[in-house]
């Protein structure tokens, strides 16, 4: 391959005649994720038409999340890997939906600028071997052809003060400061890395300034992590955006139900009795979870039976906070969730003994009481208040069955991943009492998403 001159990263001047960016039309979008308007504006310049997808009322308002997305036929459309366009949309999409409001420009410049026809002769110049920025010097281009003034009128059009932009590229924010549109905080999004894309990330970090962390994944094997573990690489994402807007609007933590069942809904093979039934994978998966949650939760009954230490083991990440559920403070001071370094909170009611909780409390224990329910149990609702009061904004329930049912029975969880094995137990099941007479008002997953992680199914989602 011969010399190529060094990729000019500077993105064009605004046009010297005066761009206006003029609004047409408007419709109601809903979509997975909720419903949204879709504006259409064109502009005096070009004349190309550039799109706006609007959550909510931004007019006015300071610190609007904003993703500025570029045309990705191949990406958004097709879902193409070669690139982490699509999977971006998407994040966005999720992430002003968790949020409540904001806004994803999108800007018809395919290609990052040179168009549909061009990219696609980019792309068998990187098959041969050139990489992003090579193919496009080659092609007689710049490295990055876009430009991001009709981002800026069309926010300016829509009323917005200031953003948070969700974006890896530090030229974007540079380019909407240069136009004195104030970026209060840059919100990466993190890619799911594949042997298709890995060369184009690592050219977007080495050569475009691309602030990502690809945590070694470029210098592995593909065998060295499993498509699974991508998977659900982009649920761990969702969930700390969902996290934290959950937590801002409503100073409760986001709740997550997590469990692992087998074929026939069950968690256990008899009462009080521990049954190993995720397959290795989930259980590295379970852990990612951990480490994506402030807090764990499981009742006393998982407590005694399993002994849990509810650490993360299999995965890099912090061990969350965990908490009981203990309405008698039946947990023995020599439990291995009070030998951790973080120790335990107990949750449990003014009618528990005394003496007990002394013990507990020399152990390390913070014991929590709480208001109880009319059968004389903890007050989930009033634990949620405490726990988000205490700055928790995101909890963890990998209780049994007892605990789950709780939760599901008081609408009290926002989320839920749970893995399925591939065997039947005919044992105790996961939700063990009638939630609902109605099948309309049953709790549900939205919308789940369905992925295999090795011999298990697991499926995620919002709960409704």
């Amino acid at each position: 391959m011969s010399a190529l001159p060094r990729p000019n990263l500077t993105h064009p001047s605004p046009p010297s005649v005066h761009m206006r960016m003029t609004q047409t039309t408007s419709a109601r979008i809903p979509t997975a994720d909720g419903e949204f308007q879709l504006v259409h504006f064109r502009n005096n310049w070009d004349d190309k038409e550039h799109l706006a997808l609007v959550m909510g009322n931004v007019t006015d308002r300071p610190e609007v999340l904003v993703r500025i997305h570029s045309e990705c036929f191949t990406g958004d459309v097709l879902g193409s890997q070669r690139c982490d366009c699509g999977e971006q949309l998407a994040a966005a999409m999720r992430a002003i939906a968790a949020q409540g409001s904001g806004v994803i420009v999108y800007l018809r410049q395919e290609g990052r600028g040179i168009g549909l026809a061009e990219k696609l002769r980019a792309y068998n110049l990187q098959d041969q071997g050139y990489d992003t920025v090579d193919a496009n010097l080659l092609l007689g281009h710049q490295a990055d052809e876009r430009d991001y003034t009709p981002a800026v009128l069309i926010l300016q059009e829509l009323g917005v003060r200031s953003i948070r932009l969700l974006t890896n590229n530090p030229a974007k924010v540079e380019s909407l400061e240069s136009h004195h549109l104030p970026v209060v905080e840059r919100v990466a999004m993190q890619p799911n890395v594949n042997r298709e894309n890995a060369a184009y990330l690592r050219a977007k970090v080495h050569r475009m300034r691309h602030l990502l962390d690809l945590n070694g994944h470029l210098h592995a094997e593909p065998e060295a992590q499993p498509p699974t573990a991508l998977a659900y690489g982009s649920l761990l994402t969702s969930l700390a955006q969902r996290a934290a807007a959950h937590h801002q609007r409503t100073g409760h933590p986001f709740v997550t139900l997590s469990y692992a069942q087998s074929l026939d809904g069950c968690v256990a093979g008899q009462p009080g009795k521990h049954l190993d039934i995720s397959a290795p994978l989930s259980l590295t998966m379970t852990h990612a979870l951990r480490a994506a949650h402030d807090g764990i939760l499981v009742g006393i009954g998982t407590a005694l039976a399993d002994d849990p230490s509810l650490t993360v083991r299999r995965v890099e990440g912090d061990n969350p906070q965990p908490v009981v559920v203990d309405s008698h403070l039946r947990l023995p001071a020599t439990a291995r969730l009070l030998q951790m370094s973080r120790g335990v909170w107990i949750a449990t009611t003014d009618a528990a003994p005394l003496e007990p909780q002394q013990a507990l409390e020399a152990a390390g224990a913070q014991i929590l009481r709480l208001p109880t329910t009319q059968d004389g149990r903890v007050d989930l609702g009033a634990l949620l208040a405490c726990l988000g009061k205490m700055g928790m904004r995101s909890l963890m329930v990998e209780g049994g069955p007892s605990i789950l049912t709780s939760f599901l029975a008081a609408r009290l969880a926002d989320y839920a991943v749970v893995t399925v094995a591939p065997f039947f137990v005919g044992g105790v099941h996961a939700v063990n009492q009638s939630l609902d007479p109605s099948a309309e008002k049953l709790p549900r997953i939205r919308d789940p998403q369905i992925v295999q992680v090795g011999p298990d199914v697991t499926l995620w989602g919002a709960l409704a």
